[in-house]
């Protein structure tokens, strides 16, 4: 183990909350084509029925950013706090958020096929991390 953190780990965190942030971009431009007005600010969930198809997908892709987001950053905080380094883990981590940028796209753009690749591939990366985790805390 080792006492330096690994900075591919910390900007892996970083970037995956600029994901999380990133996706709020195709939501408000949804919002803006659904006539979003200063009224909706009181309650912008109940404008939902009026975004566009794609505006509600971007609603849901943005929702799932911060569900992910909630796996992820434990993970990546594990393998960081344990000081576990090595090409694998930063992979892993750093391909969390290009894998959750291509999902919002795909979730945008209605390409079920590519949005579920990039969500298991999201997820993958999520669990290999805790297992690196794991594993630095347990000695092996």
């Amino acid at each position: 183990m080792s006492a330096q953190p690994d900075p591919q780990l910390a900007w892996a965190l970083l970037l995956a909350a600029g994901v999380v942030v990133a996706s709020l971009v195709p939501l408000g431009a949804a919002r803006s084509q659904a006539d979003f007005s200063l009224a909706d600010l009181g309650a912008p969930r109940a404008m939902f029925e009026r975004l566009p198809a794609w505006g509600k997908r971007a609603n849901w892709a943005h929702q799932n950013s911060f569900e992910a987001f909630t796996l992820f950053a434990p993970a990546c905080l594990l393998a960081l706090v344990t000081g576990v380094h090595g090409t694998l883990a930063g992979a892993l981590a750093l391909a969390w958020p290009v894998l959750r940028l291509a999902y919002i796209g795909a979730y945008v753009a209605d390409l079920p096929p590519l949005r579920s690749v990039c969500w298991a591939g999201a997820m993958v990366s999520t669990g290999l991390l805790y297992l690196e985790g794991l594993r630095a805390v347990l000695g092996s």
